[in-house]
């Protein structure tokens, strides 16, 4: 689950350098680690180990954003990773699928053509200069990053697809089935400007 857009009044009062060791961060950044750990419990046919790991990483998906709100934790950075750390496990995930012959690695495009996109508006929001240091510290807000409600329910289809394999995988059912998730996917692919925001450079510096 996205987390929430910042309300304007919250992104008007945001510092040069923002406390990025939070909880709800710490939450997404585990889904960071799990991601490779969940591949390769599906690449050594740990099916059971892996769909528990993967509930796990669905989880922290859902109490990071409602943390962070409850207790006003919002933070730039978290808007940014907590997508990347999404499409980072379902690449991981489909990559290991389609090596099993699980699942087609072709409802990847969309998925890496984001990623690219965000490293470039990384790269043209940080303030000069524009050293390799300063564009990995995160502390450093340039750009958010607001899904949009279709983008949403295109990362839950997905993850539902993930879960559904894995849970068949687990139980030695059948993997037959693809119609359905190509035609879903079709309806997703929607770009829209507004989902990348970049911030001013008088808070961004």
């Amino acid at each position: 689950m996205s987390r929430p857009p910042f309300p304007k009044r919250i992104l008007a009062s945001l510092p040069t350098h923002e406390n990025i060791y939070t909880i709800p961060n710490i939450l997404t950044f585990s889904r960071f680690v799990a991601s490779p750990v969940i591949g390769y419990l599906i690449l050594h046919e740990q099916h059971i180990a892996a769909l528990a790991l993967f509930v796990y990483a669905g989880a922290t998906d859902l109490v990071d954003g409602w943390i962070a709100r409850r207790w006003n934790l919002q933070t730039v950075v978290g808007t940014v990773i907590d997508p990347m750390a999404d499409k980072t496990l379902m690449t991981v995930l489909t990559v290991s699928l389609a090596v099993k012959g699980a699942m087609p690695l072709l409802i990847l495009g969309r998925d890496v053509s984001l990623s690219l996109a965000a490293i470039y508006y990384r790269y043209i929001s940080l303030p000069p200069p524009k050293t390799l240091a300063r564009y990995w510290d995160f502390s450093l807000p340039s750009a958010e990053v607001h899904p949009t409600q279709i983008s949403k329910i295109n990362t839950a289809l997905q993850l539902g697809l993930i879960g559904w394999t894995m849970g068949t995988m687990a139980v030695g059912g059948d993997l037959g089935w693809w119609g359905p998730e190509g035609a879903l996917k079709a309806m997703c692919y929607i770009y829209t400007k507004d989902a990348v925001k970049i911030l001013t450079s008088r808070r961004a510096k």
